[in-house]
């Protein structure tokens, strides 16, 4: 009598395991639960070696945020964060280029900063919009579009705040929104990815929290004269209103936007960086 298997070396059961999930290489690689994330700081290449079952996989992918403006004659505006996409796509075995891009650099002492650099997810072509710079009266220059917009200056000259660019992209949703603009003496925010930067209190808009692993990134960053940096890595903006002084870096890896400085008695001081981008993959691997 059989009943169709046989074990002890005379057969076996179908196989279970391995088999059935996805396989990766590249970036930095850290597990939670069943899930493995791979995580680009720098430029590099995510390559699916075997598509399991669910071939399912998360996706974050957050542009360089933009530069705090300097400050001579004026308070100056908030960096705007990076764009930012996310998304879940059946993605197939095969090689992904991963660029992350570059925060802005604050430029000199009473200069406009630079817009970050875009962050980019290749095969599926999905673009991530750096985020522009704060704006900067003195040289009479409005915050800069980009993924998000950069603020607005402050008193004693008003330039209006940036528009927050970020769409859709590769399948993946945008999220991306307006610095604050032409509020009075405190100068304005940054936009971030979860809201518009502040055009009365100068604080940078929220960023958004990436539901992989409940982080907030691309944050805004504050206005001169006491703007806050939004949550998810927008830098503060100087906040000593006795003194004159630069703006906070927005954080690394998070695409937070620089903070504007704030300018005391005809002081010359500088904006913070922007915050670099980040990439993050996210799939079941057992």
């Amino acid at each position: 009598m059989s009943f169709g298997y046989s074990v002890l070396g005379f057969g076996s059961f179908p196989s279970r395991g391995g088999g059935d999930f996805t396989e990766a290489t590249g970036g930095t690689i850290t597990t939670s639960g069943d899930y493995r994330f791979h995580t680009f700081t720098s430029n590099g290449t995510f390559e699916i070696t075997k598509i399991g079952v669910d071939a399912n996989v998360d996706i974050l992918c957050v542009a360089g945020g933009g530069a705090g403006s300097g400050s001579n004659d004026n308070n100056g505006g908030g960096g705007g964060a990076g764009g930012y996409l996310e998304g879940s796509l059946d993605l197939s075995a095969t090689s992904y280029s991963v660029t992350v891009g570059a925060g802005g650099a604050k430029g000199h002492a009473v200069g406009v900063g630079a817009s970050g650099a875009n962050s980019v997810v290749g095969t599926i072509s999905a673009t991530a919009i750096g985020g522009g710079f704060g704006a900067n009266g003195s040289y009479s220059t409005d915050g800069a579009n980009g993924g998000s917009g950069g603020g607005g200056s402050g008193y004693p000259q008003d330039n209006a705040g940036g528009s927050g660019t970020q769409g859709n992209s590769g399948g993946l949703t945008g999220y991306g929104n307006n610095g604050g603009s032409k509020g009075s003496y405190v100068a304005d925010g940054g936009g971030g990815a979860g809201g518009v930067g502040s055009a009365s209190g100068g604080n940078g808009g929220v960023g958004r929290q990436w539901g992989g692993n409940s982080t907030y990134y691309a944050g805004g960053g504050g206005g001169g004269y006491n703007g806050a940096g939004g949550n998810g890595g927008g830098g503060n903006g100087y906040q000593n209103v006795n003194s004159a002084g630069n703006g906070d870096n927005g954080t690394a890896n998070t695409g937070g936007g620089g903070g504007g400085s704030y300018q005391a008695n005809g002081g010359a001081n500088l904006g913070g960086n922007g915050g670099s981008g980040v990439v993050i993959f996210k799939y079941q691997y057992q």
